[in-house]
């Protein structure tokens, strides 16, 4: 008769996760500094806006952005930071539904 055993390695379950790649950085009256960050976690390259102070909600722009290549991240980046000047807000903290009843509100 023969036993098997489940592997318990602390290894078989931990994620892979890469080195923290700075792509931007913007700022908003209401937040402060904030950063975009990449970062390849088991193979996958994510971007997170976080607080530059490490204080505050964190949001996950984006997944696996390895599929679209370099140009897209890049692309993905600009836009984003474009949006942040124009909203003077965290692009992710509304949905643009809810930004187009503020504006009809204001109208």
């Amino acid at each position: 008769m023969t036993t098997t055993t489940a592997n318990t390695s602390s290894r078989a379950c931990s994620p892979t996760v890469g080195e923290r790649r700075e792509l931007g950085r913007y700022a908003t009256p209401a937040d402060g500094e904030r950063i975009l960050f990449g970062q390849r976690i088991n193979g996958s390259v994510r971007l997170v806006d976080a607080p530059l102070n490490g204080h505050g909600r964190r949001y996950i722009v984006e997944r696996e952005l390895e599929k679209d290549g370099y140009a897209a991240l890049q692309a993905l980046v600009s836009d984003y930071l474009d949006q942040a000047t124009k909203l003077n807000a965290i692009p992710l903290a509304s949905s643009p539904l809810e930004r187009y009843l503020e504006h009809l509100v204001g109208a």
